[in-house]
């Protein structure tokens, strides 16, 4: 009897050693989320003062005011406007596919093998940049 009564009695201490661990879990666990949900909500505030900042930095007057004052960038007009044009062949994208395969041929064997004359590839393939 002295045996039963001496395994009782270290079950219920043991049992009130693991009450108070688990209580002192919880408490340790519900500052964690405290502490994490002050942390977001300090975030979630940041997040938005960053979101109407960015929105202020990218107004478009911010932006030309920067690029005329800072860059020196003016807007184009067509008096300072350079045209270029290109006068090579164009290969078209048939033997573009079969150089890529083939391998690199000369581009005035590419507009002869294709039927057409260098010159109207030529001026196929002038154009105005701006």
């Amino acid at each position: 009897m002295v045996r039963l009564n001496l395994m009782l009695l270290l079950t219920v201490v043991l049992s009130a050693f693991y009450l108070v661990h688990t209580q002192y879990e919880s408490r340790r666990l519900y500052t964690q989320i405290d502490k994490a949900r002050a942390q977001v909500r300090r975030l979630e505030a940041e997040h938005e003062h960053l979101q109407v900042q960015k929105q202020a930095q990218a107004t478009s007057a911010r932006v030309q005011f920067i690029a005329s004052r800072q860059l020196q960038m003016r807007p184009a007009n067509p008096a300072i406007t350079q045209y270029a044009t290109y006068s090579g062949p164009v290969p078209s994208v048939a033997t573009a596919t079969q150089d890529h395969v083939e391998g690199a041929r000369p581009v005035a064997n590419q507009a002869a093998s294709a039927g057409e004359s260098p010159r109207a590839k030529q001026s196929a393939a002038t154009g105005v940049i701006r």
